[in-house]
């Protein structure tokens, strides 16, 4: 393929995608803002007022980088693991792709693509929506930080989730890695508390966590506080999306789960 061919095809699947969650905004946006604004209005404001702070700074502040790390997380997972699975079994397009010159690192882009986009954009609305909580005084130690960890979090998750796509037999098989291993991971990652409150035990465990690490990295962004040194959320975070490249390029390449 030429680099223009390669362009149209990326171009096509990220269009698609990105079509799909504007026509059903409804479905794909509305939920996320509705959800963290019950997270806001009951663990920010009503427990926040008694908790008082957390780590020197405001419970409130505190966790509104983990709650836009929470949409960013699911959303982006739902969307890849959905499309994908879809386009193998509803809409019978990846056989289109396949039977194609388009090589497996191309498929792979253009599917998270979408899952990237879609993240990030939830994760904006729910820091918009986080405003109308914690005022204008939210803290940004280093936007730099923020879009990185964003963007880089976005990238895993839609990874991860292409995965569950790729392997996923029915839509059942969509719906019970989310419930049953990402929710608990997220929400033990690190969400309404620092490590550093929990017994030692419970912090061991939680370092096992590699959503930990995540969402350690983004409030890091925001408030300049961290649990653990920045370079080695950064690390998990890189080998993270080593390896999930990995399978997903090996996967497609050999057509695991792909061939009905």
């Amino acid at each position: 393929m030429t680099p223009r061919q390669k362009w149209i095809s990326f171009y096509t699947m990220l269009r698609k995608d990105v079509v799909r969650m504007f026509r059903i905004w409804v479905q794909t946006f509305l939920p996320s803002v509705i959800t963290s604004s019950l997270y806001f209005l009951i663990f920010g404001t009503v427990l926040g007022s008694r908790i008082g702070q957390m780590q020197g700074v405001n419970y409130m502040s505190f966790v509104v980088p983990g709650l836009v790390m929470l949409s960013i997380v699911t959303t982006s997972y739902a969307n890849t693991s959905f499309m994908f699975f879809s386009s193998k079994f509803f809409a019978r397009s990846i056989d289109e792709i396949l039977v194609s010159p388009t090589p497996p690192w191309l498929l792979i882009a253009g599917f998270i693509a979408g899952g990237i986009v879609r993240g990030i954009l939830v994760g904006t609305i729910v820091l918009l929506v986080s405003v109308f909580f914690t005022g204008l005084h939210l803290a940004i130690h280093n936007l730099l930080i923020i879009f990185a960890f964003a963007i880089l979090t976005a990238l895993v998750f839609s990874l991860a989730g292409l995965v569950n796509g790729i392997y996923a037999k029915s839509i059942d098989g969509i719906n019970i890695v989310p419930t049953f291993v990402l929710t608990p991971l997220v929400y033990l990652g690190g969400v309404f508390y620092s490590v550093h409150s929990l017994p030692h035990a419970a912090q061991y465990i939680t370092y096992v966590n590699p959503v930990f690490y995540l969402i350690n990295g983004f409030r890091y962004g925001f408030l300049g506080i961290a649990d653990i040194p920045l370079w080695i959320s950064i690390a998990i975070l890189s080998s993270m999306i080593v390896v999930l490249v990995s399978i997903n390029w090996y996967f497609i390449k050999n057509g695991l789960g792909l061939k009905q």
